[in-house]
């Protein structure tokens, strides 16, 4: 199933599941009647707020989707997708064609934000006094929310929760689509950063519209050179974690399924992925910053904030230590920054920031230590003898 917000070329643009070719679907992100849906839904529920206020409805015609409507289009078809609206299908690989790749990781990194943000704003342990809740807005002088805007950020929440859990499931992989160039090569430098930091793992870089080689035109083969410059630099930054695609330019766009069909390739002479995009995971079992240490503590997942908890060497006190790894390859200590806040880590690694929750255990410990090595950053925990019960 391949969705894509842009009309794709040669395939319809419908907005339900199409079957365009054998065992290939496609379906449109509308995100103008989202946008319009939504509205029209949130209007309905606060309609004695509006009534109250004197404001006057919107009709669905007369509404125009605002910037940001189709990164939420998007989330609203992922969570379609994980609830299995479309399973009737029999789909075994979803493929999202997203924007280019800062907007994409923005777009990624949006159910884990805007949960965030309605935790903070409604806390849900705040419905337990809906009972007191008149008493309260008397002595407030204030109204207090109402109930049905705790059940809207329920609902919400319960809907970025699945999209969440789908982004950040083990099988689910970023591929990139670059065409080898000066501007493609630092923005890939940069963005790989950015990937690592919310834990999204590359499977696969395609090296898209690659020119062929030994050309008797100088001006042609000036032009190959630099992409096999640049694609010689991509090898040796991604792989061997990440399998490279060359793939050939067809000397015009590519339009339908039969385009689509001369731009398959065959596997590398090893045999692997680096000449396939099917789908197929290349080793995440394997991989060590997505699998439990059998020697962390109890209770400890690495897997949730996308880095790795390990038992370190005894301070100089005799304390235990705990170490929290982060690949970030990449980084530059220059542009890092890191701020513990309660029960949670602030993150900023140049453009890019993120706001990590902390394990319960972790959250019972002091930062004791950070260091950026090797393109791993490694922030060290100290047990709070307050907080953390000794077993001696």
């Amino acid at each position: 199933m391949l969705l894509s917000a842009d009309a794709v070329p040669g395939l319809p643009a419908d907005t339900e599941p199409v079957e365009v070719a054998d065992k290939l679907w496609s379906a449109r992100i509308d995100s103008g009647e989202h946008f319009r849906d939504e509205l029209l839904a949130l209007q309905d529920r606060a309609s004695g707020v509006l009534d109250l206020l004197g404001g006057n409805r919107l009709d669905g015609e007369e509404l125009t989707e605002l910037p940001g409507s189709t990164q939420l289009a998007l989330l609203h078809t992922l969570r379609r997708a994980a609830e299995g609206d479309w399973s009737r299908a029999g789909h075994e690989l979803l493929v999202v064609d997203l924007p280019p790749l800062r907007e994409a990781l923005a777009v990624l990194a949006l159910p884990e934000q805007l949960r965030r943000y309605l935790r903070r704003l409604l806390p849900p342990e705040r419905q337990a006094a809906r009972a007191l809740r008149p008493m309260l807005a008397q002595l407030a002088g204030v109204p207090m929310p109402a109930q049905w805007l705790y059940e809207a950020a329920a609902r919400k929440d319960a809907e970025l929760a699945a999209v969440q859990a789908l982004i950040e499931d083990r099988t689910t992989t970023v591929r990139l689509v670059a065409e080898p160039g000066p501007a493609a090569e630092e923005a890939l430098r940069t963005a790989r950063t950015g990937l690592a930091l919310h834990g999204l793992r590359v499977d696969t870089l395609a090296v898209n519209r690659t020119l062929p080689r030994h050309s008797a035109d100088p001006w042609f083969a000036a032009l190959a050179a630099q992409q096999e410059k640049t694609v010689d630099h991509w090898y040796e930054q991604w792989a061997p974690d990440t399998a490279l695609c060359e793939v050939p330019h067809l000397g015009r766009d590519p339009r339908g399924p039969d385009d689509l069909a001369l731009l398959d390739t065959a596997p590398d002479a090893d045999g692997g992925l680096a000449g396939r995009l099917d789908g197929q995971d290349p080793g995440r079992a394997d991989d060590p910053w997505w699998t439990e240490d059998p020697d962390a503590p109890e209770g400890f997942d690495g897997a949730r904030s996308g880095g790795r908890i390990v038992p370190a060497p005894r301070s100089a006190d005799g304390d235990p230590v705990l170490v929290w790894c982060l690949p970030l390859p990449g980084a530059v200590k220059e542009d890092l920054q890191l701020v513990r806040r309660g029960g949670e880590l602030l993150l900023t690694v140049g453009p890019f920031h993120r706001i990590v929750p902390l394990e319960s255990g972790l959250r019972r410990c002091t930062v004791s230590g950070a260091a950026l090595t090797d393109g791993v950053l490694r922030v060290r925990f100290t047990p709070d003898p307050g907080l953390w019960p000794r077993t001696d």
